[in-house]
């Protein structure tokens, strides 16, 4: 068993969050009161952290692949799948990106709180840090998960990115169209010194 830090609650869950993982925040939180899972789908959560977007998840869904490069983190949300008792519904991996997925698994939806905050190369060499960093405009680990998201998704599946108005959404929103996705604004929040947090959608 891991040693929390502390606990974090989201509706009638109860989230463990450990040495080395991203604590849920605004953007989690935003993320989490929006999503909308269809019963019977399978999921891919990119970046679990915690587990708590997953775990979320798992409520409907049939199957759960969640995916984080931090290994903190993998175990975390194996902890708190089990102590949320949806860990039979739940496959948990270690890697980059779409790195250890191959192609033939398909998905209804495919989600993501992505780095996206620009930041400088000495600001994500912690696994804490390369939670949040996104390189200098923001958009290193963004612009590549939208390269390759589609290639993984089912022919009517949809794609939910968490984002940064600091990091340029309307690139965003042209890279979805650019690789044969519609993609729009879902959701908003306003946040201090100048940033808003949107949720952004794409779908076929």
């Amino acid at each position: 068993m891991l040693s929390p830090n502390k606990k974090v609650f989201f509706a009638n869950y109860v989230f463990q969050v450990c040495e080395n993982v991203y604590e849920p925040a605004e953007d989690s939180f935003l993320f989490a009161e929006n999503l909308a899972v269809k019963k019977g789908e399978t999921v891919l959560d990119m970046g679990t952290g915690c587990g708590i977007l997953a775990i979320t998840a798992a409520k409907k869904a049939v199957r759960v692949v969640a995916v984080d490069i931090n290994p903190h983190a993998v175990k975390c949300a194996k902890e708190n799948a089990r102590l949320n008792e949806v860990a039979n519904k739940m496959f948990f991996v270690q890697g980059d990106l779409f790195a250890p997925i191959t192609t033939e698994e398909k998905f209804d939806l495919i989600f993501f709180n992505a780095p996206y905050l620009p930041s400088e190369p000495s600001e994500d060499n912690s696994w804490l840090e390369r939670a949040w960093a996104g390189g200098v405009v923001g958009r290193r680990v963004i612009d590549q998960f939208i390269c390759e998201a589609s290639k993984y998704l089912k022919e009517n599946g949809r794609i939910l990115l968490m984002h940064s108005t600091l990091s340029d959404v309307d690139k965003t929103l042209l890279g979805f169209e650019e690789n044969g996705l519609r993609a729009n604004i879902v959701a908003k929040r306003a946040l201090p010194f100048f940033e808003t947090i949107v949720l952004v959608k794409a779908e076929r």
